[in-house]
């Protein structure tokens, strides 16, 4: 004894040992990897449990960035779910599983996936749907070589159309799975082909057939020491030996797979062996035998029944727990992603107003020195624009004084011509008098050459040169004054632009009468003519209009 203890206490050391030089990750690999066998044993009695420990290990694989191991996890909660007839929330666990195998390009493990997605769909009546995946996971087990994986698939598909009643092709499907098994060697594989093989020539009503692929398939699992599967083929020989009228022998395999339930206190199978003992009995006649049989089975299928439902309530109250908590746990990776979003939103935006910021600062500081740069330039500019303004400025009010100047002496020209005018046409008034005074007194002897006088003086009251000297010293004190009448009429003549030329030099009305040699009624007459040229409204005053021009 106390050199096994000390050998148990060895390798106690050795295996703490072996754990401590394994990294931290692959320790964490290992001890996920034992719970995850750990739960698929307690999958088979104790359901509930099984999906909390799968729970568990899927949370921490998350956490711990373990993909492949949150796949697993997902898988076998599938396979919990799908077990215990939760086809929705096993489908709901296999197509996360999905994403995760795809992201990690676990190919077999993907392929496998979808076999269970065929099955779950063909539990669930939608052979459709279960056909398309049995292909997907048989093509993707043909690219990575994977003979077992596509004999399983094949079986599953062969499987599939026998329950659609197409034999041929369920005969074909199990033919090749077969070859596949054999090809790797697998005995459990072959047991379970010719099991199904069986079930076709049972449903063919082919019984000696039928009978010999079931005992195929009964041998290979003794020999695999398999005994769970082994008492659902016994259980179908028997149903081979009843359909075909050898009774005895059906019971000897219905009482064999009852043995055998009992020893392995498998319930179900104690159930079926019992159901079958009573029908067998029934056909023989034995009443009480059958009626015993039958009611055992009854009793057995409540009982199971009853355990089942005590196991969904358990499982559908985990179930339901773990849905809440998988809620509530969205909802906080929800408000935490949030969160980080706003966090991160918030950083860039105040990250952005200190780039804004800065850069407004910056472009501010450019655009005061550009500024700065610009005012100087500007007032440079201003400096010699001025200087060169006060020059121009000093050659205007040169100008101006030598304009102002000229037109003084214009002006005075102007007053000198018309003064002159004056003088004459006054001088020659005085002497017209006097000749028309010498003329009335009627001396024949100087009557015809005073005339003459007269005719001359009257031609000199019209002097062209004198004229034309007054309108050019007009002209250069208002200039541009005779282009403006033509441009108002085109309809003035001499006289009227000599009567103008007056006005616009402030004569009174005697005065212009005396230079143009007419009286007072003519200047009169012609002052209104003069009003319809121009186009001068009723009232509008004449002088005040040729002054304004």
């Amino acid at each position: 004894m106390q050199q096994k203890a000390k050998f148990l206490i060895q390798l106690q050391v050795l295996i703490i040992g072996f754990l401590m030089m394994l990294p931290l990750q692959s320790l964490a690999q290992l001890t996920e990897a034992t719970n995850l066998s750990k739960a698929q044993n307690l999958s088979s009695y104790k359901p509930d449990s099984a999906l909390m420990l799968l729970k568990q290990v899927h949370a921490r694989a998350v956490s711990n960035h373990q993909t492949l191991v949150a796949a697993q996890s997902l898988q076998q909660m599938g396979q919990v779910c799908y077990e215990q007839g939760h086809y929705a929330q096993a489908l709901d666990f296999y197509q996360h599983a999905e994403q995760l195998l795809e992201s990690e390009k676990q190919k077999d493990k993907l392929a496998g996936n979808w076999s269970k997605m065929g099955l779950l769909y063909y539990y669930n009546r939608q052979p459709k749907q279960a056909k398309k995946f049995y292909l997907k996971a048989h093509e993707l087990y043909r690219q990575t070589g994977n003979s077992e994986g596509q004999a399983q698939v094949l079986g599953e598909l062969g499987h599939l159309f026998e329950k659609q009643q197409q034999y041929q092709t369920a005969f074909s499907y199990q033919k090749q799975a077969l070859a596949k098994y054999r090809q790797v060697g697998s005995k459990l594989g072959l047991a379970k082909i010719y099991e199904n093989i069986g079930s076709i020539y049972e449903d063919l009503a082919r019984y000696d057939s039928a009978y010999y692929y079931f005992n195929q398939s009964v041998q290979l699992y003794e020999k695999q020491q398999n005994t769970i599967d082994g008492i659902e083929v016994i259980n179908n020989l028997g149903d081979v030996f009843r359909k075909s009228g050898r009774y005895q022998d059906g019971l000897q395999q219905s009482y064999k797979a009852y043995h055998l339930a009992q020893q392995m206190h498998n319930t179900y199978q104690i159930a079926a062996a019992t159901h079958d003992l009573g029908k067998t009995y029934q056909l023989l006649n034995r009443l009480d035998s059958a009626y015993y049989y039958a009611e055992l089975s009854r009793k057995l299928s409540l009982e199971i029944y009853s355990k089942d439902g005590l196991k969904q309530t358990s499982f559908l109250q985990v179930l339901y727990n773990f849905n809440k908590q998988n809620d509530e746990i969205a909802r906080l990776n929800t408000i935490k992603k949030t969160n980080y979003i706003i966090t991160v939103a918030v950083s860039i935006v105040v990250l952005l107003l200190i780039i804004l910021g800065v850069v407004i600062f910056s472009r501010q500081r450019l655009k005061i020195n550009d500024q700065r740069l610009l005012a100087e330039r500007n007032e440079a500019i201003f400096k010699t624009q001025h200087e060169l303004m006060q020059l121009e400025l000093k050659n205007k009010q040169l100008q101006e004084e030598t304009l102002q100047q000229q037109l003084e002496l214009k002006g005075k020209e102007l007053s000198s011509h018309t003064l002159n005018l004056i003088r004459n046409n006054q001088l020659l008034e005085q002497m017209r008098n006097t000749l028309q005074q010498m003329v009335k007194d009627d001396k024949r002897d100087q009557k015809k050459q005073m005339q003459q006088m007269v005719h001359q003086i009257n031609q000199s009251f019209n002097h062209e040169q004198q004229w034309k000297e007054f309108t050019a010293a007009l002209e250069q004190v208002h200039q541009r004054f005779f282009e403006r009448l033509k441009e108002i009429s085109t309809d003035l003549t001499p006289t009227d632009i000599r009567l103008i030329a007056l006005i616009k030099v402030n004569m009174d009305s005697k005065d212009i009468s005396g230079l143009l040699g007419i009286s007072m009624d003519s200047l009169r007459v012609a002052r209104h003519r003069l009003r319809k040229k121009l186009n001068l409204d009723q009232g509008e005053n004449l002088s005040a209009f040729i002054q304004s021009l």
